[in-house]
């Protein structure tokens, strides 16, 4: 009777929670200990300073020790030169009682060395050069390093005092300190380091009684220290800088605000339901990247810490430290700026400094080290349709079906926790899908694919073979004491793998061949939800900290990366069940730092609302600049029931964001875009069907991010980094550097003021090709029918008009280019193909057709081919710009061509010239 009552109150628990966020299951930063203790360090007056006779380098690092001149602690400091402009900033302990966990899985490789030069030394301060131009400055007294672009500085590292390393040590009464005499030599049984640890200044150190050092409560859990505490923090500050971004994920402001009068941004991964708007608590993912802007240039740092950890933000007084220093320095005013204080629960201070200068080399600099996301199948990029749950395989069958008699396009159709058996993952519900592959094969037919979710709580069931193989081979993570963890999530009992056990990953990872999940094909891919690890009555909704994992870290140590090692894991199961030939694809909720190698995220359990409409554009912006680019919002709202007009503007606007998925709660009303009235099921449709015309562009834009690393949706301020105008900007965005979008997200909304960048710029509305000059606003009329979206003067757009069942019926269709011209005329563009599934791309195989109109020609070339054949045509070409109609038209072999001109529009058409897209070809217009 006791567990079916706590069943029963788990169960009521996460029901309410659906009803409304509660705050109370979450920590504040006055409930955390070591947030309190970080926060409370006073600026100014540090204790640390540099000891110059420990100092060596070599070509590319330098080394020394920093010692508090309080408790006489030490940190070994080393700083690292990488390629490409970036500098390695690295803070231990010197001889810790066990080694601190460092984030490595984090990126994706080792990163590239470059030189390192001591260009000047004295008692005061180490001056360095590293990436051409790149400068940096250790003071020694107090510590300090400030890094310069030239002679702009730029990032300032302690330069407020904030720097606190706890370490760690070995508790002992205060009866046992009391009476124990001073040591300075190991106690039997004791290492050398411990003894230093316990009395590093040759006195016998009492144990502190501030409460959370050793162990700590929320609400009925205890959080057990066995080294007591061990948070790291330091404040980093950007001189020059107004605006900082990134650190998602928060449902907030593109541009992040000031926290001194309230908590701390959060990260820490949690199972949070009905999340609110504006505040920093922390969500399903962590990303510790942050990008700071300025007027002439930008800069970014990646604090590489896995455990939890907050961000402080707050601007500068006039008179501060580091004002005062960038006067002296730059010889500007005092200025206000961003400055930031960063502190983890454990680990290291692991910072990575990035000094651009533009946002274009930021992201490529962060891309070098976490890593890009590689092109997905062309499919991905297409409508995915999902509810909990679709009821069983009857439900499945008409809802496909439904898309085909209403010629509404869709690439894939979702499953979740209700298809399996008892909720136990790898399986199917015998009575409600009792042929799963006869209903995969029923979709594949139609050129769609099948996700069904797999999540990493396992189903404490005999019976269950996952479950039984972990408890063999010891792959559960444990509690405390060393017994395997058990919490309960939607099986009701519950254990976690340990994906930091690469036999984990690999046994998880084996589970993928058709052979083993049974009832799948190279067409059902996967959803790895509830995986930061959720945890229904674990402390916060998670995981202990406490727990163990491989290796003997605690899961406070890896808490934020718990969920792309899941994911890691699906990965390599993908491509092992295809031989290494097709592109995986894995959604999923939970993600960290690196997360992008492996796939798309989603903002989670948002809400049918205009507010999380509104929340999803700065939710997406954070994303995508802090390198996970492959992220959407659930059209429509995951919780309640939208109006006509919320889900019509919702699917407006996703149309236009990079992952395109319809979901809902398993309570909402079923809204397949049929279900409604005639007039919203046609906007709906026209909405999805503009997606899949656009999908070539999308398809080049996520190549070129894997080239390059800028994501395909981006801050106006990407492309225009001088304009201050766009810098707190968030309610629109650019895809690209061509098309600039302005959803809607107000009820009743009849126009919007529309930012448009860029000097003696030109933007054409992308239907009726109306021009409108920049820089500057203009209010633009918002009928219901569409949201403004505008094509940049000066770009030429690939797309394919004929808008199929599926994007795989696409893939022998014609293009389409629109070539908007600029006031010179000119335009440039350009189209990548590949087969859009598997990997032989990166070994080549895929064209690149660079296209360029100028002097009345529009000409292509073609830069890479490879092996990759396409019979694809070219079957109309838009010119838009043009004040006068052309006497003739011809293609470079003298071929007259036929066209039609809109005085209207300044608009060309040029129907069926049948070009090739494997061929170079050219078209001369006679004015």
């Amino acid at each position: 009777m006791g567990n079916w009552l706590l069943i029963l109150t788990i169960c009521a628990a996460a029901i309410q929670s659906c009803v409304a966020v509660d705050r109370g299951n979450f920590k504040t930063c006055d409930q955390n200990a070591f947030c309190k203790r970080q926060r409370a360090t006073q600026p100014g007056n540090s204790p640390w300073e540099i000891l110059l006779d420990s100092l060596n380098s070599t070509i590319n690092s330098l080394q020394v020790q920093v010692i508090s001149s309080r408790s006489q602690a030490r940190l070994q400091l080393q700083l690292i030169a990488l390629a490409d402009s970036t500098l390695h900033f690295e803070l231990d302990e010197v001889n810790p009682i066990k080694l601190r966990y460092r984030a490595q899985e984090s990126l994706s490789g080792s990163p590239q060395l470059s030189s390192l030069k001591i260009t000047e030394q004295s008692s005061d301060s180490i001056s360095l050069s590293f990436g051409g131009t790149g400068k940096a400055i250790l003071l020694v007294k107090p510590f300090r390093l400030d890094v310069y672009d030239g002679d702009q500085l730029v990032i300032s590292v302690n330069a407020r005092g904030l720097l606190n390393f706890e370490h760690q040590r070995v508790r002992k009464s205060n009866e046992a300190a009391r009476n124990e005499e001073p040591a300075s030599e190991p106690t039997e049984g004791e290492t050398t380091a411990e003894a230093e640890i316990k009395h590093p200044d040759e006195k016998p150190v009492e144990e502190e009684e501030e409460p959370g050092l050793w162990e700590e409560t929320f609400k009925s859990h205890v959080d057990s220290k066995p080294y007591g505490p061990t948070s790291v923090g330091v404040d980093i500050s950007f001189p020059g800088s107004r605006h900082v971004y990134g650190i998602p994920e928060h449902a907030d402001t593109f541009a992040l605000k000031q926290t001194k009068n309230g908590d701390p941004y959060r990260l820490y991964n949690t199972d949070v339901f009905e999340y609110e708007l504006y505040n920093p608590m922390a969500l399903y993912g962590a990303v510790p990247f942050m990008m700071a802007k300025r007027q002439q240039g930008t800069v970014g740092i990646f604090w590489n810490n896995a455990a939890e950890t907050y961000v402080d933000i707050e601007e500068s007084s006039s008179g501060s430290v580091v004002s005062s220093l960038m006067n002296l320095v730059s010889g500007g005013g005092n200025e206000p700026h961003q400055q930031t204080h960063w502190f983890s629960e454990s680990g290291i201070i692991d910072l990575y400094i990035m000094i651009g200068p533009t946002p274009k080399d930021v992201v490529r600099q962060y891309g070098s080290l976490t890593g890009k996301t590689p092109l997905p199948q062309r499919f991905a990029l297409g409508y995915h349709q999902c509810r909990w749950n679709y009821n069983d395989q009857e439900d499945v069958h008409s809802v496909n079906k439904g898309f085909d008699l209403h010629d509404i396009p869709y690439d894939v159709l979702w499953l979740d926790i209700e298809h399996t058996d008892s909720k136990k993952y790898f399986t199917w519900d015998p009575v409600k899908f009792p042929d799963p592959l006869e209903m995969v094969h029923n979709l594949t037919a139609n050129g769609r694919k099948l996700v069904t979710i797999v999540d990493p709580h396992m189903k404490r069931d005999s019976s269950y073979f996952f479950h039984e193989h972990c408890e063999q081979n010891d792959f559960y993570v444990k509690d405390k004491s060393g017994k395997i963890y058990e919490g309960w999530c939607w099986p009701g009992s519950a254990s976690y793998p340990d994906f930091f056990n690469p036999a984990v990953r690999d046994y998880w990872a084996s589970r993928f061949a058709l052979d083993k999940y049974e009832g799948t094909s190279l067409d059902v891919y996967t959803w790895n939800d509830m995986n930061e690890p959720s945890v229904f009555n674990g402390p916060e909704v998670t995981m202990p900290k406490d727990c163990l994992h491989y290796g003997g870290y605690e899961h406070r140590d890896v808490h934020n990366m718990y969920g792309m090692m899941v994911v890691e894991g699906t990965i390599r199961g993908q491509l092992m069940r295809s031989d290494y030939k097709l592109r995986p694809f894995v959604l999923s909720r939970s993600f960290f730092a690196g997360s992008q190698r492996f796939g798309a995220v989603w903002t989670g359990d948002n809400i049918a609302d205009w507010e999380h409409l509104a929340i999803a554009v700065p939710m997406l912006l954070s994303l995508s600049v802090s390198g996970i680019p492959f992220c959407g919002a659930d059209v429509g709202g995951f919780f309640n029931n939208p109006n006509t007009e919320l889900l019509t503007r919702w699917y407006q606007a996703g149309a236009f964001q990079p992952f395109f998925r319809g979901h809902a709660h398993l309570h909402t009303k079923r809204r397949e875009p049929w279900l409604f009235d005639e007039q919203t099921n046609k906007l709906i449709k026209a909405s999805i069907k503009k997606r899949y015309t656009y999908l070539p562009y999308w398809y080049t834009l996520f190549y070129e991010h894997e080239k390059t690393a800028v994501p395909p949706m981006r801050p106006l301020w990407m492309e225009y980094p001088q304009d201050a105008e766009t810098f707190s900007m968030d309610n629109q965005y650019l895809l690209g550097d061509s098309i600039l979008v302005h959803p809607v997200v107000r009820s009743g909304e009849q126009e919007v003021s529309v930012y448009f960048p860029g000097v003696d710029t030109l933007w054409y509305e992308i239907e009726t090709y109306k021009v409108y000059e920049a820089p500057g606003y203009q209010t633009i009329p918002v009928a219901i029918e569409k949201i403004p979206i505008f094509q940049r003067g000066g770009t030429i757009v690939p797309k394919k008009e004929r808008a199929r069942r599926a994007s795989s019926l696409m893939t022998k269709d014609p293009y389409t280019f629109i070539v908007t011209l600029d006031k010179q005329g000119k335009a440039q563009g350009r189209l990548y193909i590949d087969d859009g599934q598997s990997l032989e791309y990166q070994k080549g195989s895929y064209i690149i057709l660079e296209l360029n109109m100028e002097g009345h020609t529009l000409s292509s070339k073609v830069t890479n081919q490879g092996a990759f054949e396409t019979p694809e045509l070219i079957e109309k070409i838009v010119i838009v710009g043009l004040s006068r109609a052309p006497s003739s038209i011809a293609d470079n072999t003298g071929r007259i061509l036929e066209y039609r001109y809109d005085a209207t529009s300044q608009s060309l058409v040029l129907r069926k010239p049948n070009f090739s897209v494997s061929n170079e070809w050219s078209v001369n217009l006679k004015m």
